[in-house]
């Protein structure tokens, strides 16, 4: 038999065995997060250096996710019959993302009509922020569908509900509401200048304005390139008045997509909140867009993608230049904005720096292939 002493003896030993292998363990399992977690933020670091090389969509939602455990909602939604969600809270704790928001919209098309298009947004992975409303009022005439330049837009009009061209004045008449814009704090360049100088002169309040181009990468390659404070101190002074006569406002639109930390920052410094919130999405995937659309939506707000373009943003800025891609992308993303109850409007962009294939039009003004697949792919909605 065994005594009592021995006995006691083997507990002890076997407890002392069992902390040992629990520490160990723990130790370990530590260890592989520091690095695991610590890897994504030091890529993201090294390509905030350019806006020509934005976070590639599987780093930002790799890093986003790890925030979202600290972040109170201030959306809900609600699931009936017709199945609708509740509009976006304005209050300023809705304004700091939570990260990748995963939701499923299941709301209304975000069209001031109102009709409901009961499609998912395309991601199922869980997140505080479950699906915001692009409430009525925020979609132009009750159009989704948009352009960022005034070029083909004889050709566009009847398919469009609006449009903008980066100044405070866009000039054509037509259907489509033109919306305002300040490009910048009026010291990139002498057109930034100019533009401010438009913009003060304005006195009738218009339905919706957008905030600042990309001001969190430098000037001179399209970005208006301003500090946070400027940002704050220039949107407060000239932009913020115009809420209060009712128009709604657009908030900045960042070049280093789910990268940024800029608006951020804004967001916590601003006196007088947005109401909707201005994207820029350079993707050559649907998973990439989508991964674009959870990050913004985590500002609790309807998104306006104020240009979206094909592009390879893995290892740098590279337009997309094979036409079937491009117009694979365009129906793609198209039917996914369409159907993502959280986005309200979206603009193709025909910006500069695209290539030779993606831009809506030629040097002469006519339509391109690109151009033709863009309208072939709005007037199946519109």
């Amino acid at each position: 038999m065994i005594s009592w002493k021995a006995l006691q003896a083997f507990l002890v030993l076997t407890l002392m065995a069992g902390q040992t292998v629990a520490a160990s363990h723990h130790k370990l399992r530590h260890a592989h997060a520091k690095h695991a977690l610590g890897h994504a933020p030091e890529k993201r670091l090294a390509r905030r250096a350019s806006c020509k090389a934005p976070t590639s969509s599987l780093v930002a939602s790799s890093t986003t996710v790890v925030s979202s455990t600290t972040h109170t909602t201030t959306s809900t939604s609600t699931t009936s019959t017709h199945t609708t969600a509740t509009s976006t809270s304005t209050k300023k704790a809705a304004s700091t993302p939570a990260g990748n928001s995963g939701s499923t919209s299941g709301s209304t098309s975000g069209s001031s009509s109102g009709s409901s298009s009961g499609s998912s947004s395309g991601s199922s992975s869980s997140s505080s922020i479950t699906s915001v409303k692009a409430a009525a009022g925020f979609t132009p005439n009750g159009n989704k569908a948009g352009t960022s330049s005034g070029d083909a837009f004889s050709s566009l009009e009847a398919h469009i509900g609006w449009w903008y061209d980066w100044t405070p004045n866009p000039a054509w008449n037509g259907a489509p509401i033109p919306v305002p814009m300040l490009w910048g704090g009026g010291s990139a360049d002498s057109t930034d200048s100019s533009r401010l100088a438009a913009f003060k002169k304005i006195t009738a309040a218009p339905q919706y304005m957008l905030g600042f181009e990309e001001p969190d990468c430098p000037s001179g390659g399209g970005s208006a390139g301003m500090s946070v404070a400027d940002g704050v101190q220039i949107w407060e002074q000239y932009i913020a008045p115009f809420q209060a006569k009712g128009t709604k406002l657009g908030s900045p639109s960042m070049c280093k997509q789910t990268a940024e930390t800029w608006l951020k920052q804004f967001s916590e410094q601003i006196k007088t909140d947005w109401d909707f919130t201005a994207v820029h999405i350079n993707k050559n995937s649907m998973t990439g867009v989508q991964a674009d659309l959870d990050h913004y939506a985590s500002y609790g707000k309807p998104m306006w993608v104020t240009e979206f373009a094909c592009v390879d943003d893995s290892t740098g800025f590279v337009p997309c230049t094979d036409q079937g891609e491009i117009n694979n992308f365009i129906n793609q993303i198209v039917d996914l904005f369409e159907s993502d109850g959280r986005v309200a409007a979206y603009a193709y962009s025909n910006g500069e720096g695209l290539g030779n294939v993606w831009p809506m039009t030629t040097s002469g003004g006519a339509l391109t292939p690109s151009g033709n697949t863009y309208i072939a792919a709005i007037s199946k909605y519109h």
